[in-house]
């Protein structure tokens, strides 16, 4: 993009080359076995990607959420479910303590997770919730210095491999009374849960996360009681702008390698890329790519802007990140079938990586905000009380 600074193009630089030495020989067999790259993120940690959105004085980079960005494009281009397990870990879990925990809660965790030494996580989907978000059930209730919670979460990535999970909990009756609590692998009362097989993302392990009478203490509750909401909120568009890159990162290798295909594979005596059909095929999906590669990387910079300059910006980036996850999720998932059928019947084989960037894709269409809810909050932004009439 045109206001990448050298900072950002030196990242992403480093994060292609990481991908490419470090993620791409291992990719086929760990989704073929439903493994995780677990050696990926001491080495991202010595790299310094996992601090990407943490302050310097908290031992960060101190970069934006352009450069968060950056790091999943380049992810998913190659890997994207080690680009989904560091959105997790750095977006949702340490990116949130980095924010809105207190020193001492930060010194105790944010020095493990920059390194790799933890895996994080965070936990808000459940089994009766998923849109709904404030529709949850969990519970935690204070009694003395511990929070007794019940309940579960499901969807949770990282989960069947995550040392700390940022977790929010209902802590009154009235639909906004919802705080958080850092949750540590090990407490009493807290188990992880199944495993799920899936479709895609298979290298990134996703479960279950079960609380009964899980005892936390009061030390472990961030900020004030039932003060989370907006907190959350913010944390779920932060999250659409940069899983909008893991579906930029998996567009962006299908057309290369559909494009390449293109140019080898001969019928009838010449490149099908002379085809007229298979032309229209690429040049749409190249277009569609760099649409939704401007959408998300001006989504992430309204985003930086409104941390500086105002309330009113961030509202604005709200509704583009939203634009952008719709887009980047429908275009990504289609440009991969698009793929496939190009490369016929060895798109359809594990010969050629295009059948997983499809499964992987199909994700980005139904995590941090389904495609019917991301239409729903453009028509809020657009229409105001109308769109709830």
């Amino acid at each position: 993009m045109w206001f990448f600074s050298d900072e950002h193009k030196m990242l992403q630089e480093t994060v292609r080359q990481f991908s490419l030495a470090q993620l791409l020989p291992k990719i086929s067999k760990l989704d073929e076995e439903e493994g995780f790259n677990r050696d990926a993120f001491y080495e991202m940690g010595r790299l310094g990607v996992l601090g990407v959105l943490v302050a310097e004085k908290d031992g960060g980079s101190g970069l934006d959420s352009v450069a968060a960005t950056i790091v999943c494009e380049e992810l998913g281009a190659v890997d994207a479910s080690t680009a989904l397990s560091f959105l997790a870990h750095t977006i949702l879990c340490l990116h949130q303590i980095s924010s809105y925990c207190d020193s001492s809660q930060k010194q105790k965790y944010i020095p493990k997770l920059l390194s790799g030494q933890w895996i994080g996580g965070m936990g808000l989907t459940e089994p009766g919730s998923g849109s709904d978000a404030l529709g949850m059930k969990t519970k935690a209730k204070q009694e003395g210095n511990y929070y007794i919670i019940n309940g579960s979460k499901t969807f949770i990535t990282n989960g069947p491999v995550g040392d700390i999970f940022y977790i929010y909990a209902k802590t009154g009756d009235q639909k906004n009374n919802v705080s958080t609590f850092i949750i540590e692998k090990g407490f009493e009362g807290f188990e992880t849960g199944k495993k799920f097989s899936k479709m895609g993302m298979r290298a990134s392990p996703t479960g279950e996360l079960v609380f009964s009478n899980c005892k936390v203490p009061l030390a472990n509750r961030v900020d004030e009681e039932n003060q989370s909401v907006k907190h959350m909120m913010k944390n779920l568009d932060i999250e659409r702008i940069t899983i909008s890159g893991i579906s930029l990162g998996i567009a962006r290798s299908a057309i290369e390698i559909a494009t390449q295909y293109a140019k080898d594979r001969k019928q009838f005596n010449k490149p099908i890329g002379s085809f007229q059909q298979i032309q229209e095929r690429l040049t749409e999906a190249s277009a569609w790519y760099e649409a939704c590669r401007a959408l998300t990387y001006t989504a992430a910079k309204m985003w930086d802007l409104g941390l500086e300059k105002g309330k009113e910006i961030t509202k604005e980036a709200s509704a583009m990140a939203a634009k952008a996850k719709l887009q980047s999720g429908q275009m990504a998932t289609q440009v991969a079938l698009d793929a496939i059928q190009i490369l016929g019947g060895y798109g359809y084989t594990r010969e050629f990586p295009v059948e997983r960037y499809m499964r992987d894709a199909k994700l980005m269409e139904i995590g941090a905000g389904t495609n019917e809810v991301l239409r729903l909050i453009i028509a809020r932004h657009m229409l105001g009380d109308i769109a709830n009439a």
